[in-house]
């Protein structure tokens, strides 16, 4: 057969899922592709065309790509578990020189529980691992955590898209989650067909939730017919920063107990607190459990979930975390079981940072000292290096930037001049994300606009990390107000 004419492929964008063309993930979108274009002009030595000498990736909380510290017990644990030749007895005195004692311990223990990190596990994880996760939770809490209602997951992404996916019946089925909010929910809700039910987060208030708005909000939607069956939490806050008030969490477990919805707790930041003192974290299993009415302690089905990935741990490419099922119907956990075997298994280098960060040295341990110290610097330096980029922009003319209480994360406010909203509608974006743009530009710095995570009608924001080095954050602010002072000049009205 002579082909003469080019053949009209199978798959097509007009064939394929139309569910895929409407996802959408800002964090990873149009910004961070031309970040990655000028890394790459850089590399290949045409860097003499930018203003600046590095592309600062502010975009995603991504600690280790920005030169935080990976933890050095959990890196000597992972490589004596990839590397088991070097606990063999005859390697033992010169291993002991190199390792301290408890990492060889740990190691030892693991793979004993493990066998080998290149086999498959437990499709829920290695019951091990899952047990330490429940006295974890046991340690936090002060209530009983049945490993067998544990899942280790792929990072706390894959587990929040396998509870989504579970939840929807069809489209009908709506999910309220916050805005402004991380983009996984929506772009997981668009690709599963079901609907998102928004809830304003208010910024005049440190972002705060308020349960006569909730209430509202889930009425109006079942009267337009949408079958309203869960509610998004992020705690702390992405983007925004915030931490919810014991007081309110017990509000919301009512709110939920009332109106028959199931509680979805993102809690990967929840050792990412800044005002402890103040505000210290308490997941949504203890304020379920401490609820005064037992009724509502027994009736709301929660689903929590955790991250190796934040926190003063960082290891976002081992993609290890976990969530916990609590009043789940038995027939769904079957059901939820025969998911995640679909998958096989979680990966085993993330199922071990999860045993590593939910049991760390303890106080007698030869790693105690320097695991500690090591956390402590982190934490110390996150807290500063909040404080000195929400001053940073806090002092740019039309910029208002709430206090970051937890995450990693700023969420400012911007006023834009009206000629760069004119400009940002001619090119057919964003007015946030032009700027976000020209930003990037002038600075190198690659944040992530207010319009990829919504935001009340009529305002701007972008969210930006603070994870840069903090030594370079004189520099970092720097470029900053020169870029914002010469944006607004060159918009000027």
């Amino acid at each position: 057969m002579t082909v003469t004419e080019p053949v009209e492929k199978v798959l097509t964008l007009k064939n394929m899922n139309p569910l895929i063309k409407s996802v959408e993930y800002a964090v990873r979108g149009r910004l961070a592709i031309r970040a990655e274009e000028i890394r790459t002009d850089m590399e290949k030595g045409k860097g003499d065309k930018y203003d600046f000498d590095r592309v600062v990736n502010c975009n995603i909380g991504n600690p280790q790509q920005l030169n935080q510290k990976p933890i050095t017990f959990f890196r000597q644990v992972s490589s004596l578990c990839d590397n088991p030749d070097l606990l063999k007895k005859e390697n033992r005195s010169l291993i002991s020189q190199l390792y301290p004692l408890d990492a060889i311990e740990r190691a030892e223990l693991l793979l004993k529980s493990i066998g080998s990190v290149g086999a498959y596990s437990h499709s829920q994880g290695v019951p091990f691992i899952r047990n330490t996760v429940a006295q974890f939770i046991e340690r936090r809490d002060g209530f009983e955590a049945d490993p067998n209602h544990i899942y280790l997951t792929q990072g706390a992404s894959s587990g929040v898209q396998t509870l989504l996916n579970i939840l929807t019946e069809n489209k009908n089925t709506g999910i309220m989650i916050p805005i402004p909010q991380y983009p996984l929910y929506s772009a997981t809700l668009s690709l599963y067909g079901a609907t998102p039910v928004p809830y304003y987060l208010d910024e005049s208030t440190g972002w705060s939730l308020d349960i006569q708005q909730l209430e509202q909000v889930v009425i109006d939607a079942r009267k337009q017919g949408t079958d309203v069956r869960a509610l998004v939490i992020i705690n702390p806050g992405n983007p925004t920063g915030q931490c919810l008030t014991g007081e309110n969490m017990c509000d919301i477990v009512s709110f939920c107990y009332q109106h028959r919805l199931v509680l979805l707790a993102d809690e990967v930041y929840q050792t990412n607190i800044y005002q402890s003192h103040e505000r210290p974290f308490v997941s949504f299993k203890k304020a379920l459990m401490d609820h005064p009415n037992p009724e509502v302690k027994q009736g709301v089905e929660l689903v929590s979930f955790h991250s190796i990935s934040k926190g003063m741990v960082g290891e976002c490419g081992r993609r290890g975390g976990y969530f916990e099922c609590v009043n789940i119907d038995k027939e769904v956990m079957e059901q939820l079981y025969k998911m995640t075997s679909v998958s096989l298994c979680p990966n085993l280098h993330g199922q071990i940072l999860v045993d590593l960060m939910c049991n760390p040295p303890k106080s007698g341990d030869a790693s105690y000292e320097s695991y500690t110290e090591e956390i402590d610097a982190i934490y110390v330096s996150l807290k500063r290096r909040s404080k000195k980029l929400e001053e940073c922009f806090n002092s740019l003319e039309g910029v208002s930037c709430q206090p970051a209480q937890g995450s990693m994360y700023l969420f400012p406010s911007i006023t834009l001049p009206e000629r760069s909203i004119e400009a940002a509608k001619k090119l057919n974006m964003a007015p946030d994300a032009y700027y976000s743009h020209a930003m990037l530009e002038a600075t190198g710095v690659c944040v992530v606009p207010g319009s990829g995570f919504g935001q009340k009608e009529g305002t701007w924001h972008f969210r930006s990390t603070f994870l840069p080095e903090e030594h370079l954050f004189d520099n970092f602010c720097s470029a900053l107000k020169k870029f914002h002072n010469q944006f607004l000049e060159d918009h000027k009205d």
